[in-house]
């Protein structure tokens, strides 16, 4: 984040102010002033817990007077300059606890002092460049979403040579394709941000999908990369080039010639939820309307006055269903599980004029705004997602606070429900909250319990020409069957039809939907390919996937930057450094709510195995991303292979 210092006036500074957030206040006077005192009683924020805290942070009204009065005159002051612009680790750590109202580990400062951007965690070169095997054939990305952004950013402050490609005709991936009603982040826009960009305005505080979309638009301008992203390109394969030690890539171009393209690293930045999966329903091709996915939305659909199913409750049909409700003249959603979902306040809420003001003008303000969510969004739920092996009621909860948060959800259900006990029975889940991916309730259970509306458990048979069959026999006739059923997420990278070294093939290494990567970025005997958002790096905690970008674009980035240094012309992780990670993963997820018994989930195979969501701290896979250890690696020197090829 860039955090840039000006003169600020002092009549729209007290106007703004009157929407301040005091957790970050004090934070901004120390920056300013370096003194001490704002650390200090009786300016220390309470612990709030919420995603959405109570902007006074428990401080009385003197204190907030004060506050106010101190944050007009000093940051008025005409050529102020900060006394601390990076606090340092030991300081960072004081900073986190007061403006938290908690204990923060010291192992988050380094992340914390990046992601805000009050520091830079990223190496430079270690010997100067000149030319290099990647300046012939340059670096391949594979996607222009938010990793493919993300890499692409980091690789041009290095100054290497890349091209990304892109199967649409804009950026964005996820947030471009997708355009159904409702469409949204679930995660605060202020952590779901790059650490690199300038402060964004964010209208709410979880955006729709028009509003990330123009995010990623406006990061793909601000960090200069249109020329290199090559639109309405796709992978048809790509092979390892064993003798040159490079890889050969088939591009279709929209008007259906091939490219053949030669990359000296290729990157798969397409992630885990882009390909969409309709389940396995007879019928679907008899229906006579439309009949489509939600990541397939028709462009200018009319639903008013129409009769509509809805065959998923996941979380793109928590956000279609609020939102076309009203519209519909019937609504039948089919739901296979009853799902978890935690109420959001103030999910909907407007970020006011002045709160924008101080976000957009004031000093180190945004960076601690981004850190508050951060946090509250990051690994403060991971240790109530262990498993208990004492816990009484391993069935329906793994421990306490798990079981804790059980009755909260199972209490808003049932508040929301109350006249409705016939929904009460099929919304309550049986199984731990959390163990499925954790969504928000924007308008879910007032939605469903319309007049107009229908919850249907029975199992669905089959599609009619004219409408939905359950396992009953019954045929309920629709107009519009819309499929929110999610996405093939288990294939990522082995789309692209990848033959590595020895002939391997990444879709059968990768069979029986079971992908495994070194850190979930590199594969043995796929020598320079690197994955974003990759196998065991989904989160199911919390956390951003911009973050996770982030960290795998650094250690691409260092990946590159050590071959070229050290004049390495090919890299892969060893079997055993795979299997060794893949082991501790496992032996991880033993331990985590995701391979609880009492349901099913995307997030892990037939057999059981987790292979997509980490069971580890972000701050944990920050670390290990920082830099890489080529002791897991095999690796190939320049020398008479390469040049004789």
């Amino acid at each position: 984040m860039k955090i840039e210092i000006h003169d600020l006036p002092k009549d729209k500074l007290e106007v703004a102010l009157d929407e301040a957030d005091y957790r970050v206040l004090p934070m901004v006077l120390y920056h300013m002033t370096g003194d001490r005192k704002w650390l200090e009683e009786p300016f220390r924020p309470a612990r709030d817990v919420r995603l959405i805290a109570d902007e006074t942070a428990g401080l009385s009204e003197e204190a907030r007077a004060e506050l106010r009065r101190a944050a007009v005159e000093i940051l008025s002051r005409p050529g102020l300059e900060p006394a601390v612009r990076d606090p340092g680790d030991e300081v960072m750590v004081e900073m986190m606890n007061t403006c938290l109202g908690e204990r923060i580990p010291p192992e988050y400062a380094p992340m914390m002092r990046e992601q805000v951007g009050l520091a830079s965690q990223h190496n430079g070169w270690r010997r100067p460049q000149e030319t290099t095997p990647v300046d012939e054939r340059p670096v391949l990305i594979v996607g222009a979403g938010a990793s493919g952004i993300a890499l692409g950013s980091r690789l041009k402050d290095l100054g290497v040579p890349f091209r990304i490609v892109e199967r649409n005709d804009r950026v964005g991936g996820t947030w471009y394709e997708n355009i159904y009603p409702g469409c949204g982040v679930d995660t605060p826009n202020h952590a779901y941000s790059f650490s690199n960009a300038r402060p964004y305005r964010w209208h709410r505080y979880f955006s729709t999908r028009d509003q990330l979309h123009d995010y990623l638009e406006r990061s793909v301008d601000e960090f200069g990369l249109n020329d290199r992203i090559s639109f309405r390109t796709e992978v048809v394969k790509g092979e390892w080039d064993e003798g040159g030690r490079f890889w050969r890539v088939e591009l279709r171009r929209a008007d259906g010639s091939i490219e053949a393209v030669e990359t000296k690293a290729l990157v798969s930045a397409i992630g885990q939820l882009s390909l969409p999966t309709l389940p396995e329903i007879k019928g679907l091709d008899s229906f006579r309307g439309p009949l489509f996915h939600t990541a397939e939305w028709p462009e200018g659909l009319d639903l008013k006055g129409k009769r509509v199913a809805v065959i998923g409750t996941g979380a793109s049909s928590m956000q279609v269903v609020p939102s076309i409700v009203d519209e519909v003249a019937e609504l039948h959603v089919y739901q296979r599980s009853a799902q978890w979902a935690r109420p959001i306040p103030r999910y909907h809420d407007p970020i006011g004029e002045g709160a924008q003001w101080l976000l957009e003008n004031v000093p180190f303000y945004a960076a601690w705004f981004r850190l508050t969510m951060l946090w509250r969004y990051g690994d403060g739920l991971l240790p109530t997602l262990r498993k208990d092996p004492d816990w009484e009621h391993p069935e329906r909860s793994l421990n306490r606070a798990n079981e804790r948060h059980r009755q909260e959800m199972a209490a808003h259900i049932e508040k929301e429900l109350e006249d409705r006990p016939d929904l009460i029975e099929k919304c309550m889940p049986t199984y731990p909250p959390y163990g499925k991916r954790i969504l928000l309730d924007n308008g879910w259970y007032q939605a469903i319990k319309k007049p107009n509306v229908e919850l249907i458990t029975d199992r669905v048979e089959r599609i009619a020409e004219n409408g939905v069959v359950t396992e009953d026999g019954r045929l309920r006739e629709v107009d519009v069957v819309i499929m929110a059923t999610g996405f093939k997420v288990s294939l990522m990278a082995a789309r692209l039809n990848l033959t590595g070294a020895g002939g391997r093939k990444l879709e059968e290494d990768w069979a029986d939907d079971d992908p495994r990567a070194y850190l979930g970025i590199t594969v043995p005997h796929f020598p320079n390919l690197f994955v974003m958002q990759g196998p065991n790096t989904g989160l199911g905690h919390g956390g951003s996937a911009i973050f996770q970008a982030e960290c795998q674009a650094n250690y691409i980035a260092e990946a590159l930057k050590t071959m070229m240094e050290k004049d390495i012309e090919a890299l892969e992780p060893t079997e055993q450094a795979q299997e060794d990670w893949c082991a501790r993963v496992d032996a991880e997820h033993e331990q985590m709510i995701w391979t609880h018994p009492g349901m099913t989930t995307y997030y892990r195979n037939k057999a059981g195995r987790v292979y997509s969501v980490t069971p580890f701290r972000l701050v944990d896979y920050w670390h290990w991303t920082r830099d890489i250890d080529l002791s897991k690696y095999r690796i190939e020197p320049a020398g008479d292979a390469a040049s004789a090829a």
